[in-house]
């Protein structure tokens, strides 16, 4: 791709629509409802951002991964954990802090939610060569791993 080829802008309409399909359509809906629970899109994502780490975070770690300010985590935090989703755990490194992670439950509703959106993914491509399959995970890869290296930079 040159850099006049109209290519990059020709890609920000199908960004656009497939972070909203994900995130605001009918399928993030879906796999909300698949929790069993009545979470709104921001508590849903500290649950993802938290099963995605895959180990305990502090606020401002799950506040930069969700590209937000740290107060609105804070608050969301406060209410996943008065509805036993999450808890808080001392920081091993510095007995101050705390982390948060996923309790069983809010474990259970990120893998519940994460499956939904995975199998809709497997039905959307069920007809894809695995070459195809393996070019979009590798693309998308790159293509993740680039824009986040240069927002993190930025």
């Amino acid at each position: 791709m040159t850099a006049d080829s109209g290519d990059e802008l020709a890609l920000l309409p199908r960004l656009a629509q497939l972070g909203t399909a994900m995130n605001r359509g009918r399928l993030a809906q879906q796999a909300t409802e698949a929790t069993g629970l009545a979470l709104d899109r921001p508590a849903m994502t500290i649950l993802l951002t938290l099963a995605m780490a895959g180990a305990p975070l502090r606020v401002g770690e799950i506040a930069d991964r969700m590209q937000v300010v740290g107060p609105h985590v804070t608050r969301q935090v406060q209410a996943l954990e008065q509805r036993g989703l999450v808890r808080r755990v001392t920081d091993p490194n510095d007995r101050r802090a705390s982390l948060i992670e996923p309790t069983a439950t809010g474990a259970e509703a990120a893998t519940r939610y994460t499956s939904t959106i995975a199998d809709w993914f497997r039905e959307a491509i069920a007809g894809w060569s695995p070459e195809d399959r393996t070019e979009l995970n590798r693309l998308l890869t790159k293509l993740t791993d680039d824009l986040t290296t240069r927002l993190t930079d930025s």
